[in-house]
């Protein structure tokens, strides 16, 4: 078995093309192995800012013989009518180099049974690795000098070898060796005697070209800063993602800025340094302290200039922030409400001004459903937009709700309302935590549902492609949110009020018409597509969130029987039993019933007409099985009955001669069909 390393070195990569590369490398050789029908055990790949590396592990020498069928012409071309080769038979024979005898004919065709010789690696690898190459794409592709090849950043060096041989390739203008290069501030021209050397001697170079590896060092290594300080580093996936990629040999480096910054709100510090600057903020005791620390690219023990480079670089950063702390909270937040109305929510849509009231009417609905009293809730949704006109979110907008929770609370709001500013835009991804106030939930529901009615409503809906306005990250925080918190709520409801409280586009004309439009676009809303189409989305959304936990035929199940957003947690509740339901005789008593009531029958059942004694005593098994959402009880007297329900189909002919005793049976099987939905719909199953 051998191994094969590529390693394309360039000048710096941009950070976030360096994943999307790697696992395009990895799926091309991949498909490129597998298509060719090469033996081998496995394809890593490796990156950093200045080189994408290949090892392929356990290949074959060659690729594996291939038997193939090749069609030729028509029989009657191939022969003539004694049965001889005709010219066309034979130039078809010698073209795929076999005896005449071998021919055979099938489907009124010539066919010929050949074997396709395995390809040599080395010379599989020499034509397939320039295109899997160049088939990378990323963003800002350029053409480099005075190339017609498009590549991210310019290509310096290239290292093919199997084993221990050289595999001369060539992408774009460079030739390859194996002679790889160091940290920029180490070792050049290293040669690379075999594959398995390719990590340990650019290790010796300085460069840690495992990125899992890297990351490791990165979290040990801040740590290991963090404990001398008594201290706790901060970073997010997304920041050590970055710093990974932008490092070949982390070492790390403690700074110290002016305490004065840690009197401007800590989230507007922290950004500053972990999104602007890649820096881990540091905190003690809970709180964030004057120190963080950066990640060098660095081969060397003096630090001082690159400390005071840093420090630099986050003053000027801080004292941006400081200055518009100072002057957004110059006047209340509540003050800046007004300013909404200058700012557009959607093109049609209104200005967030607009959004605000229909974020205040729904909330005060939803708190009233919930018998709450919403003088906070209220005064939390009028808030929960008004910092999106403040200096500070308008520089550091991915703090909007973080700015406005603190601004609030310098204004001397209630700290609910503080809360509830900041926790409305919960959960910022499908990981985060959701809100834990009632303020920041119900107001968090409102806002996010009417974006999503909205886009909608506008016939902007997402695709594969496109999400406006993020209504698929919106629809699973209204879930989360609702289940996390066991709010009872109808969804269904909530979605008719928001797409009356939108806009609606009117035509010039006398008031009468203009009315008559309004009247008419509100009924087209509710009983047209968009609630449909809103009431579909959200269900979708909620049988992809739980799909990881149960069953997706049983999600569905549950949905198609009740819609589940008009209670979410009854939804949940019911999908927990019907996920343990295993009896093969309840599931075919309900799919008869269902298969033989093609619609349910508009009649009551009438005693009277039985005249057979199952079927009185199946009414009697029914009426027993009472409504209830304890789903688990309610799922074992389904069962419970099943034998009366089995006794009927035994003794009893539904589809009778006489048309009165047969819709009295029908009538019958509906009671029992609706016992059936009250828990899932069965077909489904």
């Amino acid at each position: 078995m051998s191994k094969y390393l590529l390693e394309i070195g360039t000048e710096e990569l941009p950070y976030k093309f360096i994943p999307q590369a790697i696992e395009q490398l990895k799926t091309g050789f991949n498909n490129f192995l597998n298509d060719n029908k090469v033996g081998f055990e496995k394809v890593d790949v490796y990156a950093t800012p200045r080189r994408l590396a290949v090892i392929i592990s356990g290949l074959v020498e060659k690729s594996a013989d291939e038997e193939k069928i090749v069609r030729g012409p028509i029989a009657k071309v191939a022969y003539d009518e004694n049965g001889n080769l005709t010219k066309a038979g034979e130039g078809f024979a010698r073209k795929n180099g076999v005896e005449p005898q071998n021919l055979y004919v099938e489907d009124n065709y010539v066919h010929a049974k050949i074997i396709v010789k395995g390809k040599s690696i080395v010379e599989l690898l020499k034509d397939n690795v320039p295109t899997i190459v160049l088939k990378l794409q990323g963003s800002h592709f350029m053409r480099w000098g005075y190339n017609d090849e498009k590549f991210s950043r310019p290509i310096r060096w290239i290292v093919s070898i199997l084993d221990k041989e050289e595999v001369k390739i060539k992408i774009i203008d460079k030739e390859s060796s194996n002679i790889s290069r160091g940290h920029r501030f180490a070792q050049q021209n290293v040669i690379i005697g075999h594959p398995d050397d390719y990590k340990e001697i650019m290790r010796n170079c300085c460069v840690i070209v495992d990125q899992d590896e890297r990351r490791r060092i990165i979290i040990e290594k801040a740590r290991e800063e963090a404990d001398k300080l008594g201290a706790v580093p901060y970073y997010t996936d997304d920041l050590l993602e970055e710093v990974t990629f932008i490092t070949e040999y982390p070492v790390p480096a403690v700074c110290e800025f002016d305490p004065k910054y840690l009197e401007i709100p800590e989230e507007v510090t922290v950004t500053v340094m972990a999104v602007h600057q890649r820096y881990f903020a540091l905190h003690k005791d809970g709180k964030l302290i004057n120190k963080f620390i950066t990640m060098t690219n660095y081969i060397g023990d003096e630090f001082t200039n690159i400390k005071a480079g840093n420090v630099r670089v986050i003053k000027a950063r801080l004292d941006d922030a400081v200055f518009f702390f100072n002057e957004d909270t110059k006047k209340p937040l509540a003050d800046y409400v007004e300013d909404l109305k200058g700012v557009t929510f959607q093109k049609g849509m209104g200005s967030v001004y607009d959004k605000t009231q229909r974020i205040i009417t729904l909330s005060k609905d939803i708190a009233k459903s919930l018998n709450i009293d919403s003088k906070t809730i209220e005064r939390t949704a009028l808030l929960c937009k008004a910092d999106l006109t403040t200096q500070l979110v308008f520089e550091f907008t991915e703090l909007q709700g973080f700015i406005g929770a603190d601004y609030a609370r310098v204004a001397g709001e209630d700290k609910r309302v503080c809360d509830g500013i900041k926790e409305h835009y919960f959960p910022l991804n499908a990981e985060s935590e959701t809100a834990k106030s009632i303020e920041g939930q119900i107001v968090g529901i409102a806002d996010k549902l009417d974006t999503i009615c909205a886009v909608f409503a506008e016939g902007k809906k997402p695709t594969g492609s496109s999400d406006p306005l993020g209504v698929r990250r919106a629809a699973l925080g209204i879930i989360r949110t609702i289940l996390d918190a066991k709010i009872k709520v109808n969804l269904n409801d909530l979605i008719i009020k928001t797409l009356l409280l939108l806009p609606i586009k009117t035509v010039e004309g006398n008031v009468i018409d203009k009315v008559k439009n309004i009247a008419g676009s509100s009924v087209n809303r509710l009983s047209g597509k968009i609630l449909e189409e809103v009431n579909e989305f959200m269900v979708q959304r909620l049988i992809i969130f739980l799909s990881d936990k149960y069953s997706k035929n049983v999600l569905e199940a549950c949905a198609s029987n009740k819609n589940p957003l008009e209670d979410l947690a009854d939804y949940v509740k019911r999908v927990d039993v019907v996920q343990t339901l295993n009896n093969p005789a309840l599931m075919e008593c309900a799919n008869r019933v269902i298969r033989i009531l093609k619609e349910d029958s508009k009649k009551s059942v009438n005693k009277n007409l039985f005249n057979v004694s199952a079927e009185n005593m199946l009414l009697e098994q029914i009426n027993t099985v009472k409504e209830s959402d304890d789903y688990k009880q309610y799922l074992e007297s389904l069962i419970a009955i099943n034998p009366s329900v089995e006794k009927f189909f035994e003794d009893v002919l539904v589809m009778d001669k006489d048309e009165t005793i047969k819709e009295n049976r029908l009538a019958l099987l509906t009671l029992l069909k609706k016992k059936y939905e009250n828990l899932t719909d069965f077909s489904k199953l």
